[in-house]
């Protein structure tokens, strides 16, 4: 198994990963706990005997890149870094590489250079040619202080003389450079060891005096090279060629190249990879800096460690070679537990092997950045994903954490200050419950923009896909849309979840997006136009709440305003009824997008046309919609029922028929105002879509929850497989929202039917 490869790791939970990277045996029993607890960072004591002055443990995110080959090795890489956006950047690269094979990396043997500094000379080139014609008792002495590294095939192995004419007041300057072989480790005090110990002889054969004797950090005897080719089929996105990617990611490299100003902030991109995995590693990344920069400049100007070109089939070809020394071996690696948890993910068996992967992300993140620059530019991806972070830094919990995010972008003020403000008003206004659980309150939508609502079935899901009757009420949860000008093409924008892209509007519909934007416009004849889309989608996604049919409401919505199209109801459900179709696969009940345009609490069902029957109900209907935290697709499990309804007809009917049975009686008891009613046939619907297999035991430990706190009736709603459950909570919402989020899941308290305007909530 390909260890590397980890699909959506970046939407489960902390310990959700880690659950998944110890079944795939990336991390050891042990190494999983110590995560787990929080144990993996130095402890104060630990701390106090490395440095002087200890006060205290400093913190910085641990993640991991993906998709990395090497070599034809699989890596997931541990980077520790605070800097949003890197991490993500170099498994896109990383993804895109291994598509061509993956990277190819090469290192030479590691050696390391000590100097040892003699003045008041004489006869400088006399002085050379002693040290060099006595080169091997010099040699042999280093080595007899480390026999050890000499017996893993190491030690000193050579020596270089050099002279620097009146370099100083004290006349010329001879300097002997040791060269070291460290092995595995890296070696500092190894060789400044050798540089001390052979001090005296020098000066006996040269009759200078020794002042230095100290290491180089310029590791130009460590030399790594790493490179890649990529074909231009991949480079193709967000409204760009590949030729036109490729021949701007070539044209930025050559500026660096020339230009030292440009080449210092170039250069800076590649280490913003290569020092996380220093870091993570226990490496010394101030000295894997110094050698970076001191190689970049070593000719006439300070120019740029990568190389991107075209080859012959056109593709993009890029490569790097800079000095890079490290170490996989040392006491100074084991002092803190983290370093031991990142080389057990790594699993590299050499020092070299781990200065080649270092290579690696040094050139990915450089082309990451360069592919950035090429296209939208970075500051534009950036905003998003700091918004994010400035959110967390400011204290944004889970429930508000989205809101926080929207508002921090659509302000233009990414800072902490600004974020504690939107938190302070958050927290402070109609949302606000102090039992800790989030109430839903209506979003005002702004008169710039259109809406699409959000919808819990009580009763019929599934069922209604067959012909059954099922009941459905909007909630107060809303996608909203604008519609905004922009230059050329068309440009969607979702904060909240993380989309900022040109939208390909060549019938390709590369994704899910895409393609419902391409046949919205398509229907509307406005594909010609340009125009910036903003989404802010206050309805989960993927938690059966039916956000794709509130998303496409909400832009037709957008559209209709915008470019005054006149769009009845009637209209703007059946777009959305076909967008539907598109993200399901073609057998939607059609229930969604006729909650998200209508906004009736109704009795539906499937049909040419539908049934759609407004129920009233006579006082507000208190509930608690409980979230299971696992994304479920309607499409896939609508597919699961179908397949197992083929199979088994008369016995899945039965089921559908006793559901339909359940739906009507459900109607009788909201009217009625009979909630205990209400509850218990929710309770019996329950089982029987237990029985079609929809549910998923988050839901069901949602479920019993809320009837051990009182709820009078529970079960899943909408597709199930994970997504969302709803409870009737007349007098204990709080007290059910308060359960489920002890347990760790997330519960809003809202209420359905029961307003003069037919039923809106």
């Amino acid at each position: 198994m390909d260890k590397s490869r980890l699909p959506n790791f970046y939407k489960y939970s902390v310990s959700e990963r880690l659950r998944l990277l110890y079944e795939r045996q990336v991390l050891s029993e042990d190494s999983y706990h110590t995560l787990m607890d929080g144990v993996a960072t130095l402890d104060v004591e630990s701390a106090d005997r490395m440095v002087e002055n200890v006060v205290g443990v400093f913190g910085l995110p641990m993640g991991l890149g993906l998709n990395f080959v090497i070599n034809d090795k699989p890596y997931i890489v541990p980077l520790v870094v605070e800097e949003p956006s890197i991490i993500a950047a170099l498994s896109s690269a990383a993804k895109l590489v291994r598509g061509n094979g993956g990277f190819e990396a090469h290192s030479e043997k590691p050696l390391m250079m000590g100097q040892i500094q003699v003045v008041d000379i004489t006869h400088p080139a006399r002085a050379r040619q002693i040290l060099l014609q006595n080169k091997d008792k010099i040699l042999n002495l280093a080595n007899s202080l480390h026999p050890n590294m000499v017996a893993r095939g190491g030690g000193a192995k050579d020596m270089e003389v050099i002279i620097h004419p009146s370099a100083s007041a004290r006349g010329d300057m001879v300097v002997a450079q040791l060269l070291v072989d460290t092995c595995d480790a890296m070696g500092a005090n190894l060789v400044n060891t050798m540089c001390e110990g052979v001090a005296t002889l020098v000066e006996e054969m040269t009759g200078g005096t020794v002042f230095l004797r100290i290491l180089s950090n310029l590791t130009d005897r460590a030399m790594v090279s790493a490179s890649c080719k990529i074909p231009v089929s991949l480079l193709e996105g967000k409204g760009y060629s590949g030729e036109s990617v490729r021949d701007g990611i070539i044209l930025a490299n050559d500026f660096a190249a020339v230009d030292a100003y440009r080449a210092a902030t170039h250069n800076k991109g590649i280490m913003n990879g290569i020092d996380p995995v220093a870091i993570a590693t226990g490496n010394d990344w101030r000295a894997i800096e110094s050698a970076a920069h001191a190689y970049a400049g070593r000719g006439n100007t300070y120019t740029c460690l990568t190389s991107w070109t075209k080859d012959d089939e056109g593709n993009l070809v890029g490569g790097i070679r800079l000095p890079l020394k490290v170490g996989t071996v040392g006491g100074s690696l084991q002092s803190n537990p983290g370093v031991k948890v990142a080389h057990e993910i790594l699993g590299v068996e050499s020092a070299r092997e781990l200065a080649e992967l270092m290579a690696v992300v040094g050139l990915a993140q450089n082309f990451s950045a360069l592919r950035a620059l090429s296209t939208d530019g970075i500051q534009r991806g950036h905003m998003t994903l700091h918004a994010r972070s400035v959110a967390m830094t400011a204290g944004a919990t889970p429930d508000n954490f989205d809101k926080v995010v929207d508002k921090l972008v659509a302000s233009g003020e990414i800072k902490i200050w600004k974020a504690k403000d939107i938190i302070r008003d958050i927290e402070l206004g109609p949302g606000a419950d102090l039992s800790g659980a989030f109430r839903i309150e209506s979003e005002l939508v702004p008169e710039t923009r259109g809406a699409g609502y959000g919808k819990v079935i009580l009763l019929g899901e599934h069922a209604v896909v067959y012909g059954s009757h099922a009941i459905a009420a909007p909630v107060k949860l809303n996608i909203q849309a604008q519609i905004k000008d922009y230059d050329d093409g068309v440009n969607l924008t979702i904060p909240r979840w993380g989309v900022e892209q040109r939208v390909m509007l060549n019938g390709k519909r590369e994704n899910s997006l895409s393609a419902s934007l391409d046949l919205i416009l398509e229907r509307l004849h406005l594909k010609e136009e340009s125009m910036s889309i903003e989404v802010w989608p206050h309805v989960p996604r993927a938690m059966g709440l039916g956000a794709s049919a509130a998303l496409a409401v909400g832009v037709i919505r957008a559209l209709d305003q915008r470019y005054k199209l006149n769009l009845s109801d009637t209209d703007v459900n059946g777009i959305a009824f076909d967008v539907e179709k598109l993200a399901h696969g073609g057998t939607p009940s059609g229930i969604d997008n006729t909650l998200a345009t209508y906004r009736q609490f109704m009795l539906y069902k499937k049909g040419h046309p539908p049934v759609m029957k407004e129920i009233f109900s006579p006082k507000p209907i208190p509930i608690v919609i409980g979230l299971s935290g696992t994304e479920s697709l309607t499409a896939t499990m609508v597919t699961k029922v179908r397949n197992n309804w083929e199979n088994n007809r008369f016995l899945y009917e039965r089921i559908f028929a006793e559901i339909d049975g359940l739906t009507l009686e459900g109607v009788k008891a909201i009217e009625s105002n009979n909630l205990t009613q209400l509850g218990e046939l929710m309770n019996i619907c329950q089982g029987l879509l237990n029985a079609l297999g929809v549910s998923s035991w988050e839901i069901e430990e949602l479920i019993q929850i809320a009837r051990d706190n009182g709820a009078l009736g529970a079960k899943l709603t909408g597709g199930g497989g994970g997504g969302s459950m709803v409870a009737i909570c007349p007098d204990n919402a709080e007290r059910v929202a308060a359960a489920m989020r002890k347990a760790g899941y997330r519960a809003m308290i809202t209420e359905i039917g029961g307003s003069p305007e037919g039923g809106q909530s």
